[in-house]
């Protein structure tokens, strides 16, 4: 049997959904000065809202809260109902501190001692 439904009802039951979506993602990406929510993060791909950067091109930082996450090189690719697809041509995990191969000065500091 097959159920028809209106398509108030369903453009209602998408909205519901992508607001769900924001409400429960911590996750932002930087482009320039502008911050936007990402609605999804896979491995291969993100989405975001269509009216908040609908071309969106190039280089980004992925942060969860505060914390840096990751740096993309990213393409729009598709529109998922309210949303846009974004796929990764690059997708580089940030670190805090230097490659393990990096060459450590055998002299340098162990840590600071502050001025009291």
């Amino acid at each position: 049997m097959i159920e028809y439904l209106p398509k108030e009802i369903v453009d209602g039951l998408a909205a519901a959904r992508l607001k769900a979506d924001k409400k429960k993602t911590r996750l932002r990406i930087r482009s320039g000065d502008d911050l936007i929510p990402l609605v999804k993060l896979t491995g291969s791909h993100f989405t975001i809202e269509k009216d908040k950067a609908p071309r969106l091109r190039g280089l980004v930082d992925i942060f969860d809260g505060a914390r840096h996450l990751y740096q993309a090189l990213v393409v729009a690719t598709s529109f998922d109902g309210d949303t846009v697809v974004f796929e990764f041509k690059r997708n580089t995990a940030t670190a805090s501190h230097p490659a393990l191969d990096f060459v450590r000065d055998e002299a340098a500091p162990v840590g600071l001692i502050a001025k009291s």
